[in-house]
């Protein structure tokens, strides 16, 4: 006679499928590869969602209205605006931490191992501008978009690299990160010096008044959390106000975070990294890039990709960055001022430059400070973005797949 599954039996069998889940979910985060790939699943949906029959469902999403207030105070913007100034205020949060993590104690706590990278990202910038600038000329409407292709996806050029597993030397990783932070801290200097409107100065006198503080809660020796975050939140609404762009707070109260330990745990700063950066990588980015990647597809012809400030943003991610980066590390190497990290080859260089042009989210980003809401024009940015950025990567990683083939494999980095 047939025995048939109890209740009890099928819960238990329901018990371990989702333990099952949990567990591939759990070894799926920990891949160097997996932020890259949610990353590029949210691009993809928001362009399908922006050319469908959701379009309409899509754009609504964007521009609902939201509003926070405290008695008259409040702060009213639409979806989109809340995703922009405040979801990314945090990953700037997280770029602070990284930033100063990597100066004090990292690849960048020395001048004869930061001068390479700094050198490498200075040429990123400064190339990928120039070829925007040139092509954008006679286009004075569209020139403020200069910084758009000066931009790293960190997350994104990463992800690629890491596909190559141990066929690339590990210090290749460390000389892209390096490359990738230094790209971020020049980002954030342009987003406070060029694209900051008019100035509410007694905004801003009370944002600095919180940082002083947090810089006093610093030497003071306060290691909890609570403070910093009351004080980061006080910083993130009056730099909103004042006119800056409030994702700056989010770098300068992380400058405040304490990196020295207390009584043996692990320093508040790298318990903050540690629990972010899953969070940045699995839910901020892709929830950005899913609300700013939505390309309208309908009408475009190739002379759209043609014109002036599409071609600037897809030129200067591709070539300037390519140009820029390889150039700027040959003139360093070649006078004596630095030179490339242990088993890297010239043709791993060269790979880097291409994957440095993978600017996607943070170029995304620069445009919509650049150009608001001029949906044209962000139509514009958004095809040269994902030009650029596609043209990037899938050149990097041809370019470092074929380096790695004719090569011995690399030693695995050690723990």
């Amino acid at each position: 006679m047939a025995s048939h599954p109890t209740s009890q039996s099928i819960g238990f069998t329901k018990e371990i499928a989702v333990e099952k889940t949990l567990l591939r979910a759990q070894a799926f985060m920990k891949q160097d590869t997996s932020g890259g790939i949610v990353l590029m699943a949210a691009a993809i949906l928001a362009v399908l969602a922006a050319n469908s029959g959701f379009a309409a469902l899509y754009t609504a999403f964007l521009g609902t209205p939201v509003t926070v207030a405290i008695g008259s105070f409040e702060i009213a913007k639409p979806a989109l605006l809340w995703i922009n100034d405040g979801l990314m205020a945090i990953f700037f949060f997280l770029v602070g931490l990284e930033i100063k993590r990597e100066v004090l104690a990292g690849e960048l706590s020395s001048l004869d191992r930061a001068i390479l990278p700094i050198v490498a990202a200075v040429g990123g910038m400064v190339i990928p501008g120039f070829v925007f600038i040139t092509l954008n000329w006679g286009s004075p409407e569209t020139l403020v978009g200069w910084a758009i292709p000066t931009a790293t996806d960190i997350a994104f050029a990463l992800g690629i690299l890491a596909l190559l597993g141990t066929r690339v030397p590990a210090s290749l990783k460390v000389f892209l990160l390096a490359i990738a932070i230094i790209d971020d801290l020049g980002a954030i200097v342009i987003i406070a010096v060029f694209y900051t409107s008019e100035l509410s100065t007694n905004a801003l006198t009370l944002s600095m008044l919180g940082f002083a503080g947090a810089v006093a809660m610093n030497r003071l020796g306060i290691k909890a959390l609570a403070p910093y975050l009351v004080v980061g939140v006080f910083m993130w609404v009056f730099v909103l106000k004042s006119g800056v762009h409030a994702t700056l707070a989010g770098v300068l109260i992380a400058l405040t975070i304490p990196l020295k330990r207390k009584d043996g745990e692990e320093a508040l700063l790298l318990r903050l990294e540690h629990a972010l950066a899953p969070w940045v990588a699995f839910l901020i980015l892709p929830v950005f890039a899913f609300a700013n990647a939505g390309v309208n597809l309908a009408g475009l012809s190739v002379a759209d990709i043609f014109q002036p400030l599409t071609l600037g943003i897809a030129t200067g991610l591709f070539f300037g960055k390519q140009i820029g980066v390889c150039g700027f590390t040959w003139l360093a190497v070649r006078s004596g001022l630095a030179r490339l990290p242990g088993s890297v080859g010239w043709h791993h260089v060269y790979g880097v430059a291409c994957l440095t042009g993978v600017g996607f989210t943070m170029s995304l980003f620069i445009g919509s400070l650049a150009f608001g809401s001029q949906q044209e024009i962000i139509t514009s940015v958004q095809l040269g973005v994902i030009i650029g950025s596609v043209l990037s990567g899938t050149a990097g990683y041809l370019v470092l797949r074929g380096t790695a083939s004719r090569s011995t494999p690399a030693a695995p980095e050690k723990a």
